[in-house]
């Protein structure tokens, strides 16, 4: 569920925005072109079942409910250690323009803006041991009304069930944390959606729509 909140920053030291533009939604990656030959042959002449599999992942992993999972692989660290990883984005809080104004150093970088910020479990569904800072959380984003948000850098830590990757020392299989990421986005937009996606993954993001009340 997407809940609104006014006054959900404990920290008052303003934080900073990522310059990043709002863009365009992702759109789903396609395959590989390089298929040619026997090869190529053997896709087109490739059975219809794994083509209709291969659809109905692509709709499951682009229209996921707040709280439902999907699994993805990533490259941990220096990318020698390969996890699972069980994502589900399980809400997003939005604050007020005033907040947001509050977070920036300068208010007038806030106008017509408000600080979303997604809440996404991570389980550690096998592939070893997270030792140090883990990155998969850095790969979640906020679009709204289609638009990617920017990034704010510092606050997510200061919200109620916000852990800081930084205090996760040791990610062992089986465990989960819950790891945040606020972006600032234009106020009063009428739907949002949480995306994950690894760099170089060669699969479709994981997308979770929120509509927005009130």
């Amino acid at each position: 569920m997407l809940h609104t909140k006014s006054a959900w920053l404990r920290a008052a030291a303003p934080v900073a925005v990522l310059a990043l533009p709002l863009a365009l939604t992702l759109t789903a990656c396609g395959g590989k072109k390089e298929a040619s030959g026997a090869k190529a042959d053997a896709a087109k002449s490739g059975s219809g079942e794994t083509a209709q599999k291969t659809s109905a992942d692509r709709a499951a992993s682009s229209g996921l409910k707040p709280g439902q999972s999907g699994t993805r692989k990533f490259r941990e660290g220096s990318g020698k250690l390969t996890v699972t990883y069980e994502i589900a984005a399980q809400k997003v809080y939005v604050g007020t323009e005033a907040d947001a104004q509050k977070l920036v150093s300068d208010p007038k970088d806030a106008k017509g803006l408000v600080a979303a910020t997604a809440f996404v479990k991570y389980t550690n569904k096998g592939g070893g041991e997270v030792t140090g800072l883990p990155h998969v959380d850095n790969q979640a984003e906020i679009y709204a009304d289609g638009r990617r948000g920017g990034l704010l850098i510092g606050a997510a830590e200061s919200l109620p069930g916000c852990e800081d990757p930084v205090d996760i020392d040791s990610w062992k299989t089986g465990q989960s944390h819950v790891i945040c990421q606020t972006f600032m986005i234009p106020k009063g937009a009428k739907s949002m959606e949480v995306h994950w996606a690894a760099d170089d993954a060669d699969e479709d993001p994981l997308i979770w729509k929120f509509a927005q009340q009130g």
